[in-house]
This record gives structure tokens, C-alpha cells and sequence, in this order.
């Protein structure tokens, strides 16, 4: 079976084709700038990457594009849209209403913009790539997999806020978690790679990147996560601030003389390591170069991340009752070895131990700890995109 994977963004498109038999991608690609010029870039299996500068007024366009690219005759990897067999989308917020995959039928894009309200930039978006490919390819299958859907296994006790309770039951206001497809697959590569027992594990995930969210599973399913009813709760993040004291909207709003609207921009935009760093960057690259250029501000982003990180690795240990695995993935979990250390370097007094030499590994699956460590530690990149193939061959099949 091939699956067409999209993630639709409110003005960008990334899509890969992949063949369920060999779990491959046979095209990776991204629309950029929709709706304002338009560029596609695309790069067949074993190709070279293709740039195309052209209009994309829309996303039922852009979708129409990377069509073309898949079936043309210089770069394309398929003869006929007939091959492809399903689309599969990521879909951001599910609210309550979804646990797992689904079909996507008019019942389900109904209830997907009621969840709108929790989600105004991502799941209108979301759902202009799905009513695309409607009206592109009719009569192919469309499945929706969410960001939420992996963490509704928590208990109340992990999602609900110390707010008034008619606001969860008026408002749906609570903790839902995100990055949900990213933190199953790896949890359950993480059970597969070090023999653990699916029903007697305990694992915590730690996908850290511009966005970074965390996860505690246990027995396959999670029992808490770092990200809230939107993705800004937890941790320090590239731009996001994660937690801090609600008041500080209040206060920040009258002393500067900006709106609330502007208040949560600075919150979610020109915070996290990037605001920490006195805007140097928010990509751990260029923190790590101008932290050993001297820069103290680069320097303290960074250590904050990895403190964040840490207290909340120990929150989950405590939640669980203990660990098996503590899992590294996403851009920074995957490739930089200092965080990695950094936040490890807090758990000696249990007996936690990173092998130095292991731990300069980057983007490749690997055990990370010594052997005599309490707890395995282990780097496992992540692949939304296959795991999102997986559920739509699952659910179709």
C-alpha cells in the first residue's frame, strides 16, 4: 500500500510517500509559502532535490503540485495517482472526542472544527489539506491521526487544572498533550529495542526540539505529559516559555502597554531559549556555538533547558514509581550531546550513568548509558510520518 502523509500548516505543506511493504519513503517534499508566492521542494527516493518556484494561491493547489511531482516523468516516483492508495494527515487537536485514528468522514471534520476553539492556527489548517485532497483525489481513503490522541489515556488526576470544574465541563479547559504520534512510536520502538514486557514497562520519553513535550508511559499508555490544553505549558522551549506564574500576563500586559493577544505573541514567539539567550537564536546550534564564544546569556538558555528537562524527568519517575528506559528524540534529543548530558548529569544519585563515548552519537538509535547504569538510557529518532502511514494501513486494513 502507498499512503500520501500530509501535515498541513496554515501556509506550508510537508508530505512524504511511503510504501507500507518496505516502510520507505519514496518522496519526501515541502510546499513553502502558500498563499503568498509558492515553492515546492521535492526529492524523490535516491534523487536529487527539485526546486519549484510557482504560484500556490491555495492548499488544494499546493496539493495539486506535489501530485505532479510524484507522477512526472523526470523526478516523479509513481506512473499513475491511482497508486496511491490513501492519505494520511496529521490532525492537531481531538479534544476529547478522539482517543485514536479515524476515517475521516463529514462527521469527523465536524467534530474536528469543534475542537477549532482549542486549536484556532493548527486544525483549520489541518483541514484544508484533508478537503483538498477530497477534491483532488475522490474516492481515496483520508485518515486522521492526532497530536492528542496518545495522551488521552491519562487519568484526571494528570489533566485536570486547579480551576473551577464547570470550566472543564463548559470549556473542555485541561490538559491534553501534544506531539502524541511522535511519543507512541517511540515509546513502543523503546519497548521493541531493549525487550521490555508492553505490560509491565516504564518509560519516559523525551521529544525535545523547537517544540519539546515530554511523556510518561507506562504499560503503553501515558499516565502524564508536559504540554497542556495548548502546546505552551512545560518546558522551556525554542520560542515557547513553557510553565511560569499566570500572573505574569497580567503584569507583563500593564507595564508594557500591549493587549493580551500581544502579551501571549511574545509568550509563544520571542520566548523560550530565544528570549533567554537575548535573541540569539532558537536553534541549539547556534546556542552551542556562541556559548563557547563566551556568551553567557547563550549559555544560561541552554543550561535552563536542560534543568526544565530534568525536573520534569524526575516529576515522571516519581509519578510511575520508578524507570526503565529514558528515551532521546527530535532534533535536540537526537543530535546534541551536551542537553543530553546535561540533564542526565542530574540523576547520578540514582545510579543513572551516560556512557561519554556513546553519547556522542547523532541521529542514529543507539544505548547512550553504561552498562552497569540503573536506568538505560537510549537515543531513538523519531518518524511521525511512518507512524502515521502505520495507523492509516492499520485502520484501512
Amino acid at each position: 500500500m502507498k499512503v500520501l502523509v500530509i501535515n498541513c500548516g496554515s501556509s506550508s505543506l510537508k508530505y512524504q510517500l511511503i510504501d507500507s511493504e518496505t516502510e520507505k519513503a519514496m518522496a519526501v517534499g515541502l510546499c513553502e509559502r502558500i498563499g503568498i508566492d509558492g515553492r515546492l521542494n521535492h526529492t524523490p527516493a535516491g534523487g536529487e532535490k527539485v526546486v519549484l518556484d510557482k504560484a500556490m494561491p491555495d492548499h488544494e493547489v499546493a496539493i495539486r503540485m506535489v501530485l505532479d511531482a510524484l507522477v512526472d516523468e523526470k523526478y516523479g516516483v509513481i506512473q499513475d495517482l491511482k497508486e496511491i492508495d490513501a492519505a494520511g494527515h496529521r490532525l492537531v487537536h481531538g479534544g476529547e472526542k478522539f482517543s485514536s485514528s479515524v476515517i475521516i468522514d463529514d462527521e469527523v471534520i465536524k467534530a474536528v472544527e469543534e475542537c477549532n476553539p482549542l486549536a484556532p492556527l493548527h486544525n483549520p489548517a489541518n483541514l484544508i489539506g484533508v478537503r483538498a485532497c477530497e477534491a483532488i483525489m475522490p474516492g481515496v481513503p483520508n485518515i486522521g491521526v492526532f497530536d492528542t490522541a496518545f495522551h488521552q489515556t491519562m487519568e484526571p488526576v494528570a489533566y485536570m487544572y486547579g480551576l473551577p470544574y464547570e470550566y472543564y465541563e463548559k470549556y473542555q479547559v485541561r490538559r491534553y498533550g501534544f506531539h502524541g504520534t511522535s511519543h507512541s512510536f517511540v515509546s513502543s520502538r523503546a519497548i521493541e529495542l531493549l525487550n521490555l514486557d508492553p505490560d509491565n514497562s516504564k518509560i519516559i520519553v523525551c521529544h525535545l526540539g523547537n517544540g519539546s513535550s515530554i511523556s510518561a508511559v507506562k504499560n503503553g499508555k501515558v499516565v502524564d505529559t508536559s504540554m497542556g490544553m495548548t502546546p505552551l505549558e512545560g518546558l522551556v522551549m525554542g520560542t515557547r516559555c513553557g510553565d511560569m506564574d499566570p500572573t505574569i500576563v497580567e503584569y507583563l500586559a500593564h507595564r508594557l502597554d500591549k493587549s493580551l493577544e500581544e502579551v501571549m505573541v511574545i509568550l509563544n514567539k520571542q520566548s523560550g531559549v530565544y528570549g533567554l539567550s537575548g535573541g540569539v537564536s532558537s536553534d541549539f546550534r547556534d546556542l552551542d556555538a556562541a556559548s563557547k564564544e563566551g556568551n553567557e546569556k547563550a549559555k544560561l538558555a541552554v543550561e535552563v533547558f536542560s534543568y526544565r528537562t530534568a525536573k520534569y524527568i524526575g516529576s515522571y519517575i516519581a509519578a510511575m514509581n520508578g524507570v526503565d528506559a529514558i528515551v532521546f528524540t527530535a532534533g535536540v534529543g537526537e543530535n546534541n550531546t551536551i542537553v543530553r548530558g546535561q540533564i542526565m548529569d542530574y540523576f547520578g544519585y540514582m545510579g543513572i550513568t551516560l556512557d561519554k563515548e556513546a553519547n556522542q552519537v547523532r541521529g542514529e538509535e543507539k544505548v547512550i548509558s553504561t552498562l552497569d547504569s540503573k536506568v538505560t538510557v537510549v537515543v531513538i529518532p523519531t518518524n511521525e510520518e511512518l507512524a502515521i502511514a502505520r495507523e492509516t494501513v492499520a485502520l484501512l486494513k
